[in-house]
């Protein structure tokens, strides 16, 4: 069958890899912008839909699940679909969704009044870990080592709420970054400013209040273990903690030997994306007694292109070294969907 796809080209991103694997196999495919008001009409002729929208995107916030869905309903092909995307950059709702099928998930704990919240502090135990509901690269996340932290959260969730974008916190982590040479002094300077002028995305989505959400803090945890389903397929790798710290997401400190990565981890990440139908999961693991939980899961990741070196697993958990394509892999989900019908 011959298939037409859409794709939304952004600068950073997937896209340009999804049109190069278009040109290179010769795949059928037109360049749209979904940001136009006749976005149903540009797709008239055209079988798919494939948009790498972002999280922290403040147009991309507004419409884009709606956007994605609403093509999904009338019977087109779209990356990412509804299972694998409506929870994504939604820590809460993951809470629920990975509960539901007994995943095996760090403790979780969401409150939507104040009152139940402290009644919770009082009986709980410490450190915990606080987070707000989206977030990438570990934003948003901290460690609460004891209940006078907590109600000062508590009170601030149910209060003025909290900023989308710390800039405490993200100044900090440019300064890492900027003394390991790996970024500019420029970034310094907007780090600084942030203090003052708020980002596009936060004057659209405004202070995150009238919940709070924490995870139990899972020690002893040098590395978290970073596993991408894509397609039948899983890589992986593991990611070191900052110095200081217990977070490792977005720390950029990998660890590319593949026997470092649990067997067990891979074969939750396949387990939980077959059973909730995922295009693309990218789980993130630590350890408690050996055994993985998954701290929260995206449909978006970073691939470093060591990844290219190391290889990945297939289903039956058989390792594949060398070259792969995950973007490639992404076009395919989608062209099969459409085979299939």
């Amino acid at each position: 069958m011959n298939m037409k796809l859409a794709i939304h080209h952004r600068k950073s991103g997937f896209s340009q890899k999804w049109i190069d694997y278009c040109e290179n196999n010769k795949i059928d495919f037109k360049q749209v912008n979904c940001y136009q008001s006749d976005i149903i009409q540009q797709l008239s002729d055209c079988d798919a839909l494939m948009w790498h929208f972002h999280h922290a995107n403040p147009k991309d916030i507004l419409f884009a699940k709606q956007l994605l869905y609403s093509l999904e309903t009338s019977g087109k092909k779209v990356f990412p679909d509804f299972h694998t995307s409506w929870h994504f950059d939604d820590k809460v709702g993951q809470k629920y969704l990975l509960e539901s099928i007994n995943a095996p998930l760090v403790n979780s704990y969401v409150f939507y009044s104040k009152e139940d919240a402290m009644n919770w502090i009082e009986q709980t135990t410490f450190p915990k870990v606080f987070k707000l509901r989206g977030g990438a690269s570990s934003g948003g996340v901290r460690l609460v080592n004891n209940r006078t932290h907590a109600v000062r959260l508590v009170n601030k969730a149910f209060g003025t709420g909290f900023r989308q974008y710390d800039p405490y916190a993200s100044l900090k982590e440019i300064n890492r970054k900027y003394k390991l040479g790996n970024t500019k002094i420029n970034d310094l300077v907007e780090g600084i400013g942030r203090f003052v002028i708020r980002t596009d995305f936060e004057k659209i989505a405004g202070n995150e209040r009238g919940y709070i959400y924490f995870q139990d803090f899972i020690p002893d945890n040098t590395y978290d273990i970073r596993v991408t389903f894509v397609h039948n397929k899983c890589f992986a790798s593991r990611r070191k903690v900052r110095p200081g710290d217990f977070r490792a997401s977005g720390s950029g400190i990998a660890d590319w030997d593949m026997t470092h990565v649990p067997e067990k981890a891979l074969e939750i990440a396949f387990d939980v994306s077959h059973r909730l139908k995922l295009q693309t999961g990218a789980f993130d693991f630590v350890l408690l007694d050996g055994e993985p939980l998954i701290v929260e899961m995206s449909y978006a990741f970073g691939y470093h292109p060591n990844h290219a070196s190391f290889g990945y697993w297939d289903q039956g958990l058989t390792f594949y070294p060398g070259a792969f394509d995950p973007y490639g892999w992404m076009v395919e989900i989608v062209l099969d969907a459409r085979r299939t019908v």
